[in-house]
C-alpha cells in the first residue's frame, strides 16, 4: 500500500483538470505570489551577493540584514512624478511593461513545484497546470516578452528607446534560437514536452551497459545532456538581458536602452519583468534539467523525500543556486561588445547545438543494435569527425607586404600619404615671416658688476 502511494505522487496529465474552483484559484494566486516574493528577495539577494564580492556591506539598514529595502525602493518608485513624453503613444506606452510581466508570470504556470499532495482532502498535483507540450508554452511566453520591450522603444517616440529595444528584440530572439534547439535533445530523451513527464523521466536512474555490466547513472539531463545544459544557460542568461549580457541596457552606450523615457510605476513593471523572467527560467532549467523538484544525491537515500511537501524545498533550493550563478555572473565577468555578441549566437552556440542533436540523434537510432556493431558505427562516425577535424582548410590570413611595398604599389593619384617620421612639412604657399631680434644695446653704468 506504501509503495502505491509513493507511485502516485508523480503527477501526470490525467490529474489536471479536475480540482475545484478555489484550489485552482489558490494555485494562480500562489504563483503569482512566488514570482513577486521571488522578485523582491532577488533584487537584495543580488545586491547583497554583488557587494559581498565588490567587499561592501550591500542594504544593511531598512529591515534586518536589509530586508526591506527592495520593497522601500518599490514604495519609492510609485511615488515619484510619471512622465509621459509629448511624443509617446500613449496606450502601447503604458501597455508595453505590462506585457513583459504578464508574459514572464505565465510561464510560471506550466512549471510544477512539486508532486501530488493532500490539499484540504484533494489530491492535486503542486502545479497549476500542464499540457502535453508545456514546454512549448513556457517559449511563446518567453517570445511574448519580447513584444513589450520593442513596443516600449518604439512607442517612446525617442531614438535611443527606439534603438534598444531593436538591438533588444534581435539579441533575444538570436539566443531564443539556441536555447529551443538545446530543448530538442530533453523532447528527444524524455520521449514528451509535458513539463510533470520531463520531471518523471529524470525520476528512475539511467543504465548504462559497459562490457555487459549494467551501471546506474544520474537521471538528471543535466548531466546525460551536458552540451544542451550548458547552451540552453548560455542563452537563458542572453536571453533575458542579464550581465555580461545587458547590452541593451548598457548605461555608457544607449542610456538604459528601451527603458530611457520610463519612470515611477512603468519604469518599476520593466525591472519586476526582468528579476521575475531570471528566476522563471531559473526554475524553467530546474525543471528541464535539475530534476525538478526531486531532491538530489545523497537525500534520494531517504525513502520520504520525494514524497509529501518536501520536495518543494528541493526545488526552491536548486532554483536560488541557479540565481545565484545569475548574479555571480554580474559580479564577475565584463560586458560583451554587440557585434562578438551576436556573433557569439548565430556562429558558435547554433552550429554546436546543430551538430549535437545530430549526433544524439545517431546514437539514439543505433541502441536496439548489437553491441559490437554499435561499436563499430561509433567509431566510424568519430574517425569522420578526426579526419574532418585534421583536414578542414583553415582561414589563416596570408602575411601583409612590408609598409615601403604597400607605398610603392600604390596607383598613380592616390591620396597623398603622411610622413612616416610624424612630422608635418610647412605647406610651400605659407610665407616664411622670421622675426629679426635687433641686438640691446645698454650701455653699462659704473655700478654695474657681474652677477
Amino acid at each position: 500500500m506504501n509503495t502505491v502511494i509513493l507511485a502516485a505522487q508523480d503527477p501526470t496529465l490525467a490529474d489536471f483538470g479536475k480540482d475545484p474552483w478555489w484550489l485552482v484559484l489558490g494555485k494562480i494566486v500562489f504563483a503569482f505570489v512566488f514570482g513577486l516574493l521571488a522578485t523582491l528577495l532577488g533584487v537584495w539577494f543580488e545586491r547583497r551577493v554583488v557587494g559581498r564580492m565588490a567587499v561592501r556591506p550591500g542594504p544593511n539598514q531598512v529591515g534586518p540584514f536589509g530586508l526591506l529595502q527592495t520593497l522601500a525602493d518599490g514604495l519609492k518608485m510609485a511615488f515619484k512624478e510619471d512622465i509621459l513624453p509629448r511624443a509617446a503613444d500613449k496606450v502601447v506606452f503604458f501597455f508595453a511593461p505590462t506585457i513583459s510581466v504578464i508574459s514572464a508570470v505565465t510561464a510560471l504556470s506550466v512549471v510544477p513545484f512539486g508532486p501530488k499532495v493532500s490539499i484540504f482532502g484533494h489530491w492535486t498535483p503542486l502545479q497549476v497546470t500542464d499540457v502535453s507540450v508545456a514546454v512549448l508554452v513556457i517559449l511563446a511566453c518567453s517570445s511574448m516578452g519580447i513584444y513589450g520591450i520593442v513596443l516600449g522603444g518604439w512607442a517612446s517616440g525617442s531614438t535611443y528607446p527606439l534603438l534598444g529595444g531593436l538591438r533588444s528584440s534581435a539579441q533575444m530572439i538570436s539566443y531564443e534560437v539556441a536555447m529551443g534547439l538545446s530543448i530538442v535533445a530533453v523532447f528527444m530523451t524524455a520521449g514528451t514536452m509535458s513539463t510533470s513527464g520531463i520531471v518523471a523521466a529524470q525520476g528512475d536512474a539511467t543504465q548504462l551497459t559497459i562490457a555487459g555490466q549494467q551501471i546506474p547513472a544520474p537521471g538528471w539531463y543535466a548531466i546525460l545532456l551536458l552540451p544542451s545544459f550548458v547552451i540552453f544557460f548560455i542563452a537563458m542568461v542572453g536571453e533575458t538581458n542579464r550581465a555580461p549580457f545587458d547590452l541593451p541596457e548598457a548605461e555608457s552606450e544607449l542610456v538604459a536602452g528601451f527603458m530611457t523615457e520610463y519612470s515611477s510605476l512603468k519604469f518599476a513593471l520593466f525591472m519586476l519583468s526582468e528579476y521575475v523572467s531570471m528566476v522563471t527560467m531559473s526554475a524553467v532549467t530546474t525543471t528541464l534539467f535539475l530534476g525538478g523538484w526531486r531532491a538530489p544525491w545523497p537525500i534520494t537515500l531517504w525513502s520520504g523525500a520525494n514524497s509529501g511537501w518536501w520536495p518543494m524545498l528541493w526545488f526552491f533550493g536548486k532554483v536560488i543556486v541557479l540565481v545565484f550563478v545569475f548574479v555571480w555572473l554580474r559580479g564577475t565577468l565584463p560586458r560583451l561588445r554587440y557585434d562578438q555578441f551576436m556573433r557569439f549566437g548565430w556562429k558558435v552556440l547554433l552550429p554546436i547545438n546543430l551538430v549535437w542533436i545530430l549526433v544524439l540523434s545517431g546514437l539514439r537510432s543505433i541502441e536496439d543494435w548489437q553491441t559490437k556493431d554499435r561499436l563499430l558505427a561509433t567509431g566510424i562516425a568519430a574517425g569522420v569527425l578526426l579526419l574532418a577535424t585534421l583536414f578542414w582548410p583553415s582561414r589563416k590570413k596570408a602575411p601583409k607586404p612590408p609598409l615601403q611595398e604597400q607605398v610603392n604599389s600604390r596607383p598613380h593619384g592616390s591620396f597623398p600619404l603622411p610622413p612616416m617620421d610624424l612630422q608635418v612639412p610647412p605647406s610651400p604657399r605659407t610665407k616664411r615671416v622670421v622675426a629679426e631680434r635687433e641686438p640691446a644695446n645698454v650701455v653699462a653704468g659704473s655700478d654695474s658688476r657681474e652677477v
